[in-house]
């Protein structure tokens, strides 16, 4: 039976490979790998979701980035911003060590990359903001408590961003959003994605 990019250790057999992006301006390296998240080319549910932030919506310089993969989410957004300071997680192993690698590989070093399942292992509460591509086969409740548990670790003010498909949940998420922030709003559509923000108030 093949595991899921959600497992802790994948056993998938290892065959590394590199792809090339250009996010946010910057073009950048990253070293993939068999078991873990979309590892032919960066998504583009989180292409999206890049390219949709906007340097002014940062209450504080603080980020995480919630279920980071191999790191195209946070490491995009540390090479255009080397003043922010990100923390990446995620419960894959093989996905953290790429991670490192290619935070090396594209010379970013505002970053903090360390295994957590959601926020298990997260201790800092004054993020300005915490951003996911969420796992979706990991199933809705993961992807709930994803949203819901994000607002003990942000700073008023602070803001929640995630980028799910419609036919995938958005709708539903976008009402958890609602419920537990009192607001929510659709700042990136494109081929079904949506980019959902709510704000800490």
């Amino acid at each position: 039976m093949t595991d899921h990019y959600f497992t802790s250790k994948p056993n998938a057999e290892k065959d590394e490979k590199e792809i090339n992006a250009t996010l946010k301006g910057n073009d950048l390296r990253f070293i993939t790998d068999a078991g873990v998240f979309s590892k032919d080319r960066v998504d583009f549910g989180s292409q999206v979701m890049i390219e949709s932030i906007e340097d002014s919506c940062f209450p504080n310089k603080r980020v995480l980035d919630v279920g980071c993969g191999y790191g195209p989410v946070g490491l995009s957004l540390g090479k255009a911003n080397p003043t922010l300071d990100i923390d990446m997680i995620d419960v894959n192993e093989r996905a953290l060590e790429l991670a490192k690698k290619n935070a090396s590989l594209n010379g970013i070093d505002n970053v903090s990359i360390f295994v957590s399942s959601i926020y298990e292992q997260v201790k800092k509460e004054d993020y300005g903001v915490i951003i996911s591509n969420p796992p979706i086969r990991a199933g809705k409740e993961t992807v709930h408590k994803i949203i819901i548990d994000a607002k003990d670790h942000l700073v008023e003010g602070g803001i929640l961003i995630i980028v799910i498909q419609r036919k995938q949940g958005a709708p539903s998420a976008k009402k958890v959003m609602e419920e537990t922030y009192g607001n929510v709003v659709r700042i990136a559509l494109d081929k079904g994605y949506w980019v959902l923000q709510s704000r800490k108030n």
